[in-house]
């Protein structure tokens, strides 16, 4: 995270919250936040199709055997909007769902790509 990022209008305490509350249901081996407000402390121009403000994907083994929706069902409703300031584009996947997700979606491989890593120590 750069010094910019620190000094963001990004909720850091709500984001590691999310991704405790998460976590206690489901081990995480990744939680990555992307979207249009991580692309704006990166210096993205302003005029350009903004997409969902949060993208979060989150990686699980645990999540085999569950049914997608139900997976970003639970996981969205642990998502605090008022305290973050806007819904999430949540994404739940495996860790060999996420390599072809990634390959496919547009939005997952931006915020792998390019996201803020919920789960690494400041």
């Amino acid at each position: 995270m750069t010094s910019a990022e620190s000094r963001s209008g990004l909720n850091r305490g709500e984001l590691a919250r999310y991704a405790g509350r998460v976590g206690e249901r489901w081990p995480l081996e990744q939680a990555i936040l992307g979207g249009a407000r991580v692309a704006d402390l990166r210096g993205a121009p302003e005029q350009r199709e903004r997409g969902p403000e949060y993208v979060v994907v989150l990686v699980s083994g645990s999540f085999d055997g569950m049914p997608w929706l139900e997976r970003v069902y639970q996981a969205g409703n642990l998502w605090d909007a008022g305290e973050m300031g806007a819904r999430a584009d949540v994404h739940c996947y495996t860790p060999v769902e996420l390599e072809r997700k990634v390959a496919s979606l547009r939005v997952v491989r931006e915020a792998v790509g390019a996201g803020v890593d919920l789960l690494a120590q400041d």
